[in-house]
């Protein structure tokens, strides 16, 4: 049996109501490009990487008018109502290119600071995994557990509590069922991690980078673009 590729999927069709802008937060300028050129050139010319999809908002008009210089097939597929549903799109269109039984990596649009070696890092320590699993970071501030009336109801053990991260990485076959299963049981998918517990299966925690940042509100950019010209 040949040895498994890796792909990626990129949902690109979420509005980023919170950043309050003109656009949707992934075509937002960020050091001469936009959030999402510098998310995809991540992926473009690195050699583990077999092909990229990324699903876009049926008549999305930035997408056309950007120019991507790619060494390895780039599909679009047609976003969903939820991140869930755009993923499994994805995935879906994927099929049609990959085996079962190759990996996916799963990226947030607005995560353009992602670094090679928490790629080749993700790819490495999972590569003979049963189940697959996420880039994250540990805790490192104490973490409060709030009441119904904004009053503190608790103090979390941070040592066991850790901010999860993207790629979240699976095989084709086994995220495209737990995501369909999920999203069949009425199961709320957080992320790609969450519709894999669900199917009563463990993810593997890989460290990663905290520079690996999600644009998500105005002031996330000029952290983005200092961590890019670093």
């Amino acid at each position: 049996m040949k040895p498994p590729r890796h792909w990626v999927v990129i949902p690109a069709a979420g509005v980023g109501a919170r950043m309050k802008a003109d656009r949707p937060k992934q075509y937002l300028p960020l050091r001469g490009r936009t959030v999402i050129e510098h998310t995809l050139a991540c992926f473009t010319h690195h050699p583990a990487i077999s092909g990229i999809v990324v699903a876009l908002s049926p008549g999305d008009p930035y997408w056309p008018e950007l120019h991507i210089d790619s060494a390895i097939p780039l599909h679009v597929a047609a976003g969903g109502q939820e991140r869930c549903h755009s993923v499994l799109n994805a995935l879906r269109l994927l099929a049609q290119h990959a085996d079962a039984n190759d990996w996916v990596l799963v990226h947030d649009a607005a995560r353009p600071c992602l670094a090679r070696s928490d790629i080749d890092q993700l790819c490495a320590e999972l590569e003979h995994d049963e189940v697959g699993g996420i880039l994250a970071v540990p805790v490192r501030d104490t973490m409060k557990r709030a009441d119904g009336e904004g009053r503190i109801s608790a103090t979390e053990d941070r040592t066991t509590l850790w901010h999860a991260l993207t790629p979240q990485m699976f095989r084709l076959g086994l995220l495209t069922q737990a995501l369909e299963q999920a999203l069949a049981d009425g199961f709320v998918v957080t992320d790609e991690a969450s519709a894999v517990e669900h199917a009563g299966l463990r993810p593997k925690l890989v460290e990663g980078r905290a520079d690996n940042i999600k644009v998500t509100r105005p002031e996330d950019l000029a952290l983005a673009e200092f961590f890019l010209g670093r």
